[in-house]
């Protein structure tokens, strides 16, 4: 009874003093000594006084998670729920031999995973941070470059499962691994806040391909972290496919440090979900690197969609390329913030930043901010942003050649959409976005480009 009584409480609690209520449970059994554990506590004191971000501070003007906020989300799932593959299968990039790390409500799936320590670890992060094999990576990286904001503060006090991946160095991993997390609708709404750390050491290869996916109509909330370390003549390459169900909603925050001569790419596709907000940190600390940020968006409905960038550039000779379309019908709502910082000593810097929108929609919403703040005389830097509709006369002589008036659109969308897609190395994964694109725009699979 008492128990019962005490979920009842919890139940009645706004979110915020639910997270800290259920936050002794969380860290019983854990091992208090470790570096970890001062980690936790003190960003959950963090996030205590800074609470959930709201429209008040500047970089969330646009974005509101009250209607989010207001669900009574089961934090910590009781018992596992089963998963067939044959039901899950399409998620997958499955076209091609891949590692997989599979989580279903935040639990570890061995049944639909393939690991690897053999010469390179990909495994799971609660391992990582319990295990002495691991500790020295996870001292020198873990918790090293992530913000102390409030929600990423919120992740690392409840750190504990998520992907580790650790390529050591002159290593080029033969296949790309994916990350995918499943929610089966076992409970009436699941929260989940999944911690993952990349570390590509010196001359080392690795592409990522990340999925959320619901499997339920019930609501859902993933506030989720990552941190990539690309070492010395590093590559790194990663592909999110953001498609969920209406009701599910995501924060997704990356940060990524980067050495000499380093290349790291993120191509991120929205197209499905509630709300989600892509929170996307460069940090470039060496010459000669390259860091590619591009993304494809298209929503519908009352969708809401958040693309807030950041490219530091710290030191000289370094590029950055950012290319964002957007495709926004009904009455959906996108916002790009975009930020590239030059500081002084970080001349020679080319940096470009790209943001094309179409409004298909009259009641559709784009909100961009495409910020340059730069402190260095000797750089080649532009930004660039439009909003506009579908070329009509282009669409009218698409027409008059017999190409019927949807398939025309999309064949335009498609355009506008494609120098985001030329540059994904996957064919696979490409294939896979053509086909997201031709549902989202409503044409058929088989539409051929």
């Amino acid at each position: 009874m008492i128990g019962l009584r005490k979920k009842l409480i919890l139940n009645k609690m706004e979110l915020k003093e639910k997270l800290a209520a259920s936050y002794v449970a969380f860290e019983n059994g854990k091992d208090i000594d470790s570096s970890v554990h001062d980690l936790r506590v003190k960003a959950l004191k963090n996030f205590e006084e800074l609470g959930f971000p709201t429209k008040k501070l500047e970089a969330w003007k646009y974005t509101s998670l009250k209607s989010v906020l207001k669900q009574d989300y089961s934090l910590f799932p009781t018992s596992e729920t089963a998963v067939e593959l044959a039901d899950v299968k399409k998620y997958f990039i499955h076209d091609i031999d891949t590692y997989k790390i599979v989580f279903i409500d935040g639990k570890y799936s061995s049944f639909l995973s393939e690991t690897t320590h053999d010469s390179i670890d990909v495994c799971l992060m609660s391992s990582a941070l319990t295990k002495d094999k691991y500790k020295p990576i996870i001292e020198k990286y873990f918790n090293k470059i992530a913000k102390q904001d409030n929600l990423t503060s919120l992740n690392t006090a409840f750190a504990n499962e998520g992907a580790y991946i650790h390529i050591p160095k002159s290593i080029e991993v033969q296949k790309p691994i994916q990350i995918i997390y499943f929610t089966t609708g076992a409970e009436d709404a699941t929260m989940t806040q999944p911690r993952n750390l990349v570390v590509a050491e010196q001359n080392a290869h690795v592409q990522i391909i990340e999925r959320h996916q619901s499997l339920t109509s019930n609501a859902v909330l993933t506030n989720a972290v990552t941190e990539v370390y690309a070492a010395k003549d590093a590559t790194v390459d990663v592909y999110k496919i953001q498609n969920d169900e209406k009701n599910a909603s995501l924060v997704d925050n990356v940060y990524i440090e980067q050495k000499s001569n380093s290349i790291v790419s993120v191509h991120t596709f929205s197209f499905g979900g509630n709300i989600t907000r892509n929170n996307l940190n460069f940090y470039q600390r060496g010459e000669h690197i390259d860091s590619i940020l591009k993304g494809v968006t298209i929503t519908d409905d009352k969708q809401h969609v958040d693309h807030h960038t950041l490219v530091h550039h710290i030191e000289p000779n370094c590029e950055s390329h950012q290319d964002y379309k957007g495709i926004y019908g009904g009455k959906s709502t996108a916002v790009f913030n975009g930020k590239v910082v030059v500081e002084k000593e970080a001349q020679k810097t080319n940096a470009y930043q790209q943001n094309n929108n179409i409004l298909v929609s009259d009641k559709a919403t784009i909100n961009a901010k495409p910020q340059l703040e730069i402190f260095a005389d000797d750089v080649k830097c532009s930004h660039g942003c439009t909003i506009g509709q579908l070329d009509e006369q282009a669409l009218f002589y698409m027409q008059q050649r017999g190409i019927p008036k949807k398939e025309a659109k999309a064949l335009l969308m498609y355009a506008f959409a494609n120098t985001v897609l030329e540059s994904v190395k996957i064919p696979e994964v490409k294939k896979r976005i053509n086909k997201l694109i031709a549902n989202k725009l409503g044409v058929n699979i088989g539409f051929d480009l």
